[in-house]
């Protein structure tokens, strides 16, 4: 289920155990990223990628734009 949250609810939801996900590109991602977060690149979303997420915690995906 996709569900765009504000920032209270994302802290609640690290808080309870939850993954964060970041699709900048690499290079983007290794410039500024939230501590934390794994980096997975949107275009290599894929069966492998989203495999090592973990099923059983909610995953929150975030792309920081800077325009």
């Amino acid at each position: 289920m996709v569900k765009q949250i504000e920032r209270d609810e994302v802290r609640a939801l690290l808080a309870a155990g939850a993954q964060l996900v970041d699709v900048l590109p690499e290079r983007e991602y290794a410039d500024e990223h939230l501590e934390g977060a794994v980096n997975v690149p949107a275009t290599a979303i894929g069966p492998d990628t989203v495999g090592a997420l973990r099923r059983d915690r909610p995953v929150i995906v975030y792309c920081y734009d800077r325009e």
